[in-house]
């Protein structure tokens, strides 16, 4: 990327400031940068995925064998909404890094950059905040109440 010349605009319309962009404006194709930074993505994204994939199964081991029927519920409660998390981040990352270049549009780029970027990391403590009960009585108690205010 840094031995690529750059020239016409020097702006990037993006989110931030990103691989899949910042290499649109470079004025001459580098394909075997492109293949090493493919490759780089690739690794680092199915690994982070193989390490998690893995974990789960051990989770999973271990949620068998817990006896009984009221843990093993709580156990997958909380597994279900770690994965809620995972699968949401790791799904916008596979779409950003992992696709051709013919399929790239900035539009959707775009979009898809600020769910990854800020809708996972907000995502995260609605998510787990939902596991509580005060938090659960708090929700139905203020959704009772708008629900009430506009039948009135």
């Amino acid at each position: 990327i840094f031995t690529l010349p750059f020239c016409g605009p020097n702006k990037i319309h993006h989110f931030f400031c990103d691989l899949a962009p910042l290499l649109e404006l470079a004025c001459a194709r580098n394909y075997i940068g492109e293949i090493v930074i493919f490759l780089i993505c690739f690794l680092v994204v199915f690994c982070s995925f193989f390490l998690i994939l893995l974990s789960y199964l051990l989770i999973l081991n271990t949620i068998l064998k817990i006896p009984t029927t009221d843990g093993k519920r709580k156990a997958f409660s909380t597994c279900a909404s770690h994965l809620i998390v995972v699968v949401v981040h790791f799904g916008c990352a596979s779409i950003i890094y992992l696709r051709p270049q013919s399929r790239y549009t900035l539009n959707e780029d775009t979009l898809i950059s600020v769910t990854y970027t800020l809708v996972t990391p907000l995502l995260n403590p609605v998510v787990y905040s939902l596991r509580n009960k005060d938090v659960q009585v708090a929700l139905r108690k203020s959704l009772g109440r708008s629900t009430c205010a506009r039948k009135m």
